[in-house]
């Protein structure tokens, strides 16, 4: 699964831009803020790969944090990930975030495609997961989650040990802690 994808822009279009990496160029749907860069440039992105029956789609974030917002987005029934994509492009995810722990659906409900329904169950389903984000240790996690995708772990497999890791304990020790779990 591809995580990480770092190149030049060959093409661009209005939701997507076309990066060449190593003689590959990649299809990549991104934010309007990744589409102001220009054909030539060099963007770095953090990835999120679709699969369905329908084939495959590549979405670009501009970093971790904003990956793993877009990551729980999608885990709302009724989102997926061109929706998640059209609410990362109509705020940015601190935005949108405030938006969820201050209950305010007037954010998602401006967006093409989400109705007041959807916005409450965004809501509802992400009070108690953003505030989390927000707590001390976060940014730690996000360092220890990049550690073991880098070791090869699945971002599943991540996610659903990185929940049960002590966040008091330094980032080494957290590493540790995930890897016995992990190997449970």
């Amino acid at each position: 699964m591809l995580a990480y994808l770092k190149g030049k822009v060959l093409e661009k279009a209005p939701q997507y831009l076309v990066l060449e990496n190593n003689g590959l160029g990649y299809k990549v749907f991104v934010t309007p803020e990744i589409l102001e860069a220009r054909i030539g440039d060099v963007v770095t992105l953090y990835t999120y790969l679709k699969v369905s029956d329908d084939g495959q789609a590549l979405f670009g974030l501009p970093d971790f944090d904003t990956l793993q917002f877009f990551e729980m987005l999608i885990t709302v029934s009724g989102v997926g990930p061109k929706v998640a994509l059209a609410i990362l492009s109509a705020a940015r995810a601190d935005a949108v975030r405030q938006a969820i722990v201050s209950q305010d659906a007037g954010i998602f409900t401006r967006i093409s495609g989400v109705g007041t329904k959807t916005a409450e169950k965004i809501i509802v389903e992400l009070k108690n997961k953003v505030g989390a984000l927000d707590m001390p240790g976060a940014k730690s996690s996000s360092e220890v989650f990049d550690a073991l995708l880098t070791l090869g772990y699945s971002q599943r497999e991540v996610r659903e040990v990185i929940g049960k890791v002590d966040a008091s304990l330094s980032q080494g020790e957290q590493i540790k802690q995930a890897l016995k779990l992990l190997g449970k």
